[in-house]
């Protein structure tokens, strides 16, 4: 037997052996199914399929790096370059590149990032004298996006009257005329966006048959991670690919399902079955990442779902700590008790800063994390922010690499015509768009024709719009003989980008020119990587790379740091210890999912794949209060909390008790008004301001009653000798605490107290409000 086959299970074993035919891999949690689809691949290779013939989509381009990387450890690494792998966007960019013409397209197109197009869309709609309150940008791209991944194209759309009807009731009757126009746009600027790479592909394979055989034939071999959450674009694609051989194998766990909102649907897993009746099944339950009170508390909470695949995911591995449940006063003492947690276990088992993830419902959530964790000294990074390439003074750069590879990219050219600035407007660049619009023709062909065309500008305002064009026309010619590195080097040089940068001699500035200078690096590497394996090294392929880049793919700080991000982003990873914050009701259950049950499951399987991003512990918190929308808002635990078995959870501190509910509505509260209220005669003046004196008296205690405080008295300011080192007290906002010295008179007095969550800190009674508990 190989000697990786050695290495599996017996199901692995089996799914890794199975070659013909379609097949399907469910995958439970941490059960090695990207061991599996590597030696699965390797083993075709060894039993003589040519790598050219096997397509592997995974979720992430990183995925796919390091599956390649394993393979070559097999094979070799000549062979396993061969092999077609990588995101369905990468991959069918590809095919787009060599086919793009069939659809009108140039075979340099450039890749349009949600910037680029919420930009685009800006323009169109302030073309259109729309409302922009009314068609905000980004709601209308997530429409668009939403008909695509639906292969609802813009005829389709005016075809389909419920669609018209939807947007006319959400008072933007206008939606299926911005889509044309963005459509014609994009086609004219010689741009896709994320979602045109694979509705361009299904027009490819549906409108050219002669080119779906070609690829048919190709990819005799299909695989496909993560088919849980693939869309109905995806899946058609898949389908028509494999529709010839039938050889296809996908894996997926539809308790991972989580990505709806993007257009995922989880019934391409549930009915793969029924796609192809022929399918052979495999399942892998055994978990080998996480402890066995861990796993068996995921399966606990997912087993509430109604909709799933039948398996039971099981491990070897030893029980492992309880899973631990934190409530806090407010979202201030959640932050400062996982940050002192985190300093906690590092210390005592010696763990870096990358051992530890904070997940979270929403980026919100961040900012009282943050604050804690910088309290601390602890460093940290968030997933999920502005990424490197999404920051201006890169955004810049890439926008001149971009249009000398096309030239008609006119979000690219709107980006730098004027910057650094040089006198262009943003009048001129109207009448220019106006123009482009009027002839059809894209912004930079305009500027080739502008002494044929009046656009009724100055003749300085001329001179400098031909000055740019021939800065851009000369950079074209020098890119002919230049790589990658060096034309990014020029323009940097030429366009003096940097010394725009350095103006403001601030830490900012130094900052992004530093990050200039990255990107720089980055270009070098990127063109050593690729002549080093005998890839495609040029200008197009750096652009393509970085617009399918993620957070996850760019990393480059090699620092150990505590790593903060969405549970969607944590999809895929692992940590030893996880700390999933904000588990309460309408926030994780969010309270925009669960109007449906379909909705309320996807974010139960959220919690799952939370959970089981933990090896070793793994700590559930949730405040009683916290800040949302700047306001202070109660908080209820949420139900997910109740749903794991509790013989597998610890409480830190005692469980809130139930709020108290009577069975039957209290009699009294229909009674008459009381007696003492009826017929009450008029108190005279003298007598009233007597008794309101009196009243008032019994409020003041005297002085002596002042130093007396009951064990069991509520929050009450403390001032002499009413407290004592070694008493056990209760703060609103710290929680439990230790008296470890006094200091100070009267009002002045101070108290020293190590709290659990925050450590020591120095109060001034008169305001602590401090409770006496022990």
């Amino acid at each position: 037997m190989s000697t990786y086959l050695e290495q599996l299970n017996e199901p692995q074993r089996n799914a890794v052996l199975q070659k013909d035919g379609p097949m399907i891999i469910i995958a439970g949690a941490g059960s090695g199914k990207t061991r599996v689809l590597t030696y699965r691949i390797a083993h075709l290779m060894q039993q003589g399929v040519d790598p050219f013939n096997i397509l592997s989509l995974t979720f992430t381009n990183k995925a796919a790096r390091e599956m390649k990387e394993r393979i070559a450890g097999v094979v070799g690494y000549s062979e396993a370059k061969n092999l077609w792998m990588g995101t369905f966007h990468s991959v069918f960019a590809r095919i787009l590149r060599s086919e793009a013409d069939k659809l009108g397209f140039p075979s340099n197109f450039t890749i349009y990032d949600t910037q680029d197009a919420v930009r685009l869309l800006t323009s169109i709609i302030k073309e259109m004298n729309l409302d922009k309150d009314r068609y905000k940008a980004k709601q209308i791209l997530s429409r668009i996006s939403s008909f695509k991944n639906s292969l609802i194209t813009v005829r389709a759309y005016f075809n389909n009257s419920d669609l018209q009807e939807a947007d006319l009731h959400a008072s933007r009757p206008r939606v299926g005329d911005i889509y044309k126009e963005y459509v014609e746009r994009c086609f004219k600027a010689g741009a896709m966006d994320f979602d045109d790479l694979l509705l361009r592909t299904n027009e490819l394979l549906s409108r050219f048959p002669e080119v779906l055989a070609k690829y048919q034939n190709r990819f005799r071999y299909i695989m496909v991670d993560e088919y849980q959450d693939t869309n109905h674009s995806q899946y058609l694609i898949v389908r028509a690919l494999a529709d010839r051989f039938q050889n296809i194998c996908v894996v997926g766990d539809d308790s991972q399902s989580i990505y709806s909102f993007r257009g995922a649907n989880i019934n391409n897993i549930l009915n793969f079955q029924k796609d192809y009746p022929d399918v052979k099944t495999f399942k892998l339950e055994q978990n080998y990442r996480s402890t066995s009170n861990i796993v068996k508390a995921a399966n606990s909470v997912i087993d509430k779902n109604k909709t799933k695949l039948d398996k039971e995911v099981w491990t070897a591995n030893d029980a492992g700590e309880s899973i631990k449940i934190m409530r806090s006063i407010s979202d201030g003492e959640e932050g400062r008790f996982v940050a002192q947690s985190i300093w906690e276990n590092q210390m005592n088992h010696q763990m870096s800063n990358s051992d530890f993830a904070i997940l979270y419902r929403t980026n919100a959530q961040s900012r009282a994390i943050e604050d804690a964790l910088r309290k601390k000294d602890i460093k940290y990074k968030i997933y999920g922010g502005i990424s490197f390439y999404q920051r201006k003074e890169i955004k810049d750069l890439l926008s001149y690499l971009r249009l000398l590879v096309n030239p008609n990219d006119e979000e690219a050219l709107k980006r730098i015509i004027n910057y650094p600035a040089r006198g262009i407007g943003a009048t001129t660049i109207d009448k220019l768009t106006v123009a482009a619009n009027h002839y059809k023709k894209s912004i930079y062909e305009i500027l080739q024709n502008l002494d044929r065309i009046d656009l009724k500008i100055n003749s300085g305002t001329k001179n400098k719009l031909q000055n740019f064009l021939l800065m851009m026309q000369r950079f074209k010619v020098e890119a002919q003989t230049l790589n990658a590195f060096e034309i990014a080097d020029l323009v940097v040089k030429k366009t003096q980008l940097v010394r725009d940068l350095q103006k403001d001699g601030t830490p900012e500035g130094v900052n992004k020119v530093e990050n200039v200078q990255e990107l720089l690096n980055g270009i070098k590497d990127f063109i050593s990587d690729k002549i080093e394996t005998g890839e495609d090294a040029s200008l197009t392929a750096f652009l393509e790379d970085v617009a399918l880049a993620t957070d996850f793919d760019s990393e480059k700080d090699n620092t150990p740091r505590v790593s903060l991000m969405t549970i969607h982003l944590s999809k895929g990873l692992e940590y030893p210890f996880v700390y999933i914050v904000g588990l309460e009701e309408s926030l994780f259950p969010s309270a925009m999912s669960m109007n449906t049950r379909s909705e309320l499951e996807e974010e139960r399987r959220l919690f799952y794949v939370a959970l089981t991003r933990a090896e070793k512990v793994a700590y559930l918190t949730y405040a009683q209060t916290r800040y949302r929308w700047g306001k202070l808002t109660d908080g209820e635990p949420s139900r997910f909390l109740d749903e794991i078995d509790e013989e597998f959870v610890e409480f830190l501190v005692p469980k809130a008790p139930e709020p108290q509910r009577n069975k039957f509505v209290d009699a009294d509260l229909f009674e008459d008004i009381p007696k003492s209220f009826r017929f009450q005669k008029p108190i005279q003046k003298k007598r009233k301001e007597f008794l309101q004196k009196k009243e008032k008296a019994a409020l003041i205690p005297p002085k002596s009653k002042m130093r007396k405080v009951s064990e069991t008295s509520a929050k009450v300011n403390l001032f002499d000798g009413d407290i004592a080192v070694g008493n056990i007290v209760e703060h609103n906002r710290f929680g439990t605490g230790e008296v470890l010295n006094l200091e100070g008179k009267g009002p002045n007095k101070k108290a020293e107290i190590k709290f659990g969550t925050v450590g020591k800190k120095k109060l001034l009674l008169q305001f602590a409000k401090l409770k006496v508990i022990g």
